[in-house]
């Protein structure tokens, strides 16, 4: 061998891909470094401050949920958890990857240069991903939010190559990692597109150009005075009834005496009892979500006065399965969910301090005080065997769990009651969390589930309650629920109006 062969220098021929992309990049970036931006001395700098740990996209969030759209607010909630995952994968796994030197400023103009300059390596653009996130989560959810980020969320990307931080392809990098963040939490929380339900069956219907036959009764304790305003603005030919929970039935019972279609705007309860009417006299039911959950609205899919504004004008309605129970000489309906044993005590409970404390905190106490009290299990015939049940749920149709996200109804008219039971034994907090947490199982040590159109319970102590939609009962002896296939026709917004 040679002693004058150097064996540290590269194999002449031509360069490797990796030299010829760098190269290509460093390229990219003098040119943009030479080229006059019209207008973006005053703007740029600026923009990437703001987005300095992510205060930008916090503010932009913070605006979008005081817009007070379910729609809205839950964009905002999307696109903070996309920015959360984007920045998480980028400080654990990016920087520390990949250790490239920022950019040399030479050719970077003193005005467009930023007063700090960041000491973390280049590739990839933490603010690049930030960006791409927020506005993909955010665009997942609601379209026109995301139309309106896009933008900003693009000049911010940019910013980090004219203010000379960042290469081309630490931007490209960057907004694709945040890009794939986004859709990784739609994996894990599906959007509202993606659980929609189907159009079916679809039923005849009035259409109600200006809202002319439509009345509406609303929940004045449920705190939807805007949205009763937005439908009023839809629809000026409608005619509003509010009044208080306890007059409630009395007024849906006037109000179907004289509408085309019967209208209701309050909480799952308040629902309820508007089905049980529109039942009774053969009327179409217009649900406008006015409460804390709006579960039966929300897997219809109407989600704010524009959706059920828009299914009234053009007549778009399906027909549902409604839920009926007996019990002795007491009867009623459910649109949403049945269930017997510790949920109707939490229920109880949670009505007891909701006005002292709020919704949401009333229901962590309830929970608190039902799991730790020395009960027994609920004593219950199943099958014709007697059970030790510490809580019984039927569903008014199959709920499905996709992702992290609670279970949704796919299809509100599958014929189905969707009987979930948790067994009796020792820890009852552990038992319901095991069976939250096998969801989608159909059989584990602590829960069992069937899909069946009729259920029969017997052996019940008096004075068992059982809740339906929220309120509660008392029961005793025999419990029958049956399903009313497709027994109640409902406005909803189909696909492609």
């Amino acid at each position: 061998m040679s002693p004058d062969v150097d064996l540290t220098a590269s194999e002449a021929g031509r360069p490797s891909l990796r030299r010829t992309l760098l190269a290509l990049d460093s390229r990219l970036f003098e040119f943009a470094a030479e080229r006059h931006w019209p207008g973006a001395e005053p703007v740029l700098p600026r923009l990437s401050r703001s987005a300095n740990h992510g205060v930008l996209w916090f503010a932009t969030a913070a605006a979008m949920a005081a817009s007070r759209t379910p729609r809205s607010r839950r964009a905002a909630v999307r696109g903070v958890a996309s920015l959360a995952l984007a920045s998480l994968a980028i400080n654990t796994l990016g920087k520390r990857s990949v250790r490239r030197a920022r950019p040399l400023l030479d050719a970077v103009p003193l005005v467009r240069r930023l007063k700090r300059q960041p000491f973390t390596t280049s590739f990839p653009s933490g603010h690049a991903a930030s960006a791409a996130a927020f506005a993909t989560g955010v665009a997942l959810e609601s379209p026109a939010w995301g139309a309106a980020v896009a933008p900003v969320a693009f000049s911010v990307a940019m910013s980090r190559v004219y203010t000379g931080v960042h290469f081309p392809s630490d931007v490209l990098a960057g907004a694709a990692l945040g890009a794939g963040a986004a859709f990784a939490v739609r994996g894990l929380a599906p959007t509202r597109g993606q659980l929609a339900p189907p159009a079916r069956p679809r039923a005849d219907a009035p259409a109600l150009p200006d809202g002319q036959g439509l009345v509406l009764v609303t929940n004045t304790a449920a705190g939807s005075a805007d949205r009763v305003r937005a439908l009023r603005d839809e629809l000026p030919g409608a005619e509003v009834v509010e009044c208080p929970p306890e007059e409630m039935p009395v007024q849906l019972e006037k109000a179907a005496s004289r509408a085309v279609v019967l209208g209701v705007c309050g909480g799952d309860g308040t629902v309820n009892a508007a089905a049980e009417v529109a039942l009774r006299h053969g009327l179409p039911l217009a649900v406008l979500p006015g409460g804390t959950l709006n579960h039966f609205a929300l897997d219809l899919g109407v989600e704010d006065a524009g959706d059920l504004a828009g299914a009234l004008t053009r007549g778009e309605a399906v027909r549902v399965d409604v839920g009926r129970f007996s019990s002795g000489e007491r009867r009623g309906i459910f649109v949403n969910t049945l269930s017997l044993g510790v949920y109707p005590e939490l229920v109880r409970e949670r009505d007891r301090w909701a006005h002292r404390v709020g919704d949401w905190p009333a229901g962590v106490l309830a929970a608190l005080r039902v799991l730790r009290a020395d009960r027994h299990p609920l004593e219950a015939e199943l099958g014709g065997q007697p059970r030790p049940l510490w809580l019984l749920f039927v569903g008014n149709g199959t709920y499905h769990r996709m992702g992290l996200a609670p279970g949704r109804r796919l299809d509100l008219a599958d014929g189905r009651l969707d009987v979930r039971v948790v067994h009796g034994g020792r820890h009852p907090a552990l038992r319901l969390l095991a069976a939250a947490a096998a969801g989608p199982l159909t059989r584990s040590p602590a829960h069992a589930a069937v899909r069946v159109p009729r259920l029969r319970l017997a052996g019940l102590a008096p004075g068992t309650l059982l809740a339906y939609d929220g309120e509660v009962t008392e029961v005793h002896d025999e419990v029958t629920v049956e399903k009313l296939p497709q027994a109640l026709t409902v406005y909803r917004p189909l696909p492609g109006s």
